[in-house]
């Protein structure tokens, strides 16, 4: 989401694209499917790209493109080694398109055209470079996407406005979300199947213009499930392409379209168990409880310790949660019991101030701070080494104090133990890890537990079954 205060995000005019897979844009098969080509166009005529990884693996890497340097795409270029050594493999590009003038806030997030790159972050030619480059260094690229709504300069206004939301009079409407009215946007018709196709259209072009490798969707809990349902059996009907889709919604029927959803309530709970009100670590499970019913084994919630919008509420994480020992504590959590990871650009290096919307300035100053990146790309490390981590269901342990997890995989298992307190604890284990071997993931070494362990203030551990 982001808008100012709350969400915005927005989309804009549209031209044929060729599609591929035998699939109509409406997601049907057969003779009359809608736009197919057969041509090297094709989605059928794409290169797939090895680097992308499956859902439960991903390590994802946000990059508010406005905020991440002064020269756009090429600034992302500039730092593409940068973001591989850390370890991850999905980069999640905010949104590339132009921003809408009429009733603007200047959000990013307000789409005045689907189909062209906006022109202050650099060229359509740029965006295929930084792309080709992160798939040539194993990376796979998604694109910030809003389908709830457009900017009031969007080209489907004046040539569709039936496809919007419109009063008893035949006005459109300005987006709606939690009673909160955003009059910079206008509110799409769902009712409406051409305007449903129309957005297929625009998303697919990305696909093909640039190669891109899926979609990170603001504000999915706007448009009703059987939209995305349809709008995402499409574009994986494109054959040679591996495609993400994360939802950034929170409702449980999501599952049935995306590989992840957005961990909103997880981030709450850390500020809760980090923060002032001393939270009791077994929050984790209630939140696994909680938001992963109804999903499949391969699903999984984007789990963050920052990201554009919270940096703009609340600052950087280490603000909130402890300093940045506080901070790295709370991303092991994210990272390592049940979900795939979220970096926000800056957070590698401690960035020690805010990106308020709507990210003009400041920019990142990437001066280095290595025992931080450090540190990161430790953790990063062992997530990828470790397919318990990575794709075991936790065993919890855990107490006030301490978030204990047992992750344990066809091949592999692992133990976690994070003081979520900013003090010394003495943690009893329980009987079942009592007087057990383990081998420090990070760096192999045996380690052999009794009957209880005293953890430095938030002093995590991450153990391994075998060296």
């Amino acid at each position: 989401m982001c808008t100012g205060m709350p969400p915005v995000l927005d989309s804009g005019g549209m031209a044929p694209v060729p599609d591929s897979g035998g699939m109509a844009l409406d997601g049907s098969t057969g003779d009359a499917a809608v736009g197919v080509a057969s041509d090297a166009t094709s989605g059928d005529a794409l290169a797939p790209v090895a680097g992308v990884p499956d859902p439960r693996d991903a390590v994802i890497y946000q990059v508010n493109l406005r905020a991440f340097s002064a020269t756009g795409f090429q600034g992302v270029i500039d730092r593409l080694d940068q973001i591989q050594a850390l370890g991850v493999n999905v980069v999640y590009l905010m949104p590339v398109t132009p921003v809408g003038m009429v009733k603007s806030v200047n959000s990013p997030y307000c789409v005045q055209n689907y189909k062209e790159v906006n022109p202050e972050l650099g060229t359509l030619d740029q965006l295929r470079t930084l792309i080709a480059g992160a798939h040539q260094r194993g990376m796979a690229v998604i694109l910030d996407w809003v389908a709830n709504h457009t900017a009031w300069d969007n080209p489907w206004i004046t040539e569709h406005p039936d496809w919007y939301d419109r009063d008893a009079n035949g006005v459109i409407r300005p987006a709606t979300v939690n009673n909160f009215v955003y009059t910079d946007v206008a509110h799409l018709n769902f009712a409406n199947q051409d305007m449903r196709l129309g957005m297929i259209d625009a998303l697919r072009y990305w696909i093909f213009a640039v190669d891109s490798d899926g979609f990170r969707f603001d504000l999915a809990d706007g448009p009703p499930i059987d939209f995305w349902i349809q709008v995402n059996a499409n574009l994986r009907s494109i054959t040679t392409k591996k495609l993400i889709l994360y939802a950034e919604g929170g409702r449980q029927d999501e599952w049935q379209a995306f590989d992840y959803t957005h961990a909103f309530s997880f981030y709450d709970a850390l500020k809760q168990m980090f923060g002032g009100t001393q939270a009791p670590a077994t929050r984790v499970e209630s939140e696994n409880a909680l938001r992963y019913t109804g999903a499949s084994e391969s699903n999984r919630l984007v789990r963050y310790i920052s990201n554009h919008d919270v940096t703009d509420w609340d600052g950087p994480p280490q603000n909130i949660l402890g300093g940045q020992a506080g901070a790295t504590a709370a991303f092991v959590l994210a990272a390592y019991n049940r979900g795939v990871p979220m970096i926000y650009n800056g957070q590698e290096i401690a960035l020690n101030y805010s990106l308020p919307f709507p990210y003009l300035t400041p920019k990142i100053n990437w001066a280095p701070n290595n025992a931080v990146t450090d540190e990161y790309i430790k953790l990063i490390k062992f997530y990828k080494q470790s397919e318990a981590i990575r794709r075991g269901t936790p065993t919890a342990y855990s107490n006030n104090d301490v978030s204990a997890f047992v992750k344990t995989s066809t091949n592999d298992k692992a133990l976690v133990l994070v003081n979520i307190r900013n003090r010394t604890v003495t943690f009893n284990l329980p009987t079942v890890l009592a007087n057990t071997t383990w081998y420090n993931g990070f760096d192999k070494t045996q380690v052999k537990l009794g009957t209880n362990i005293s953890l430095a203030p938030y002093q995590y551990m991450a153990m391994t079954a075998v060296p």
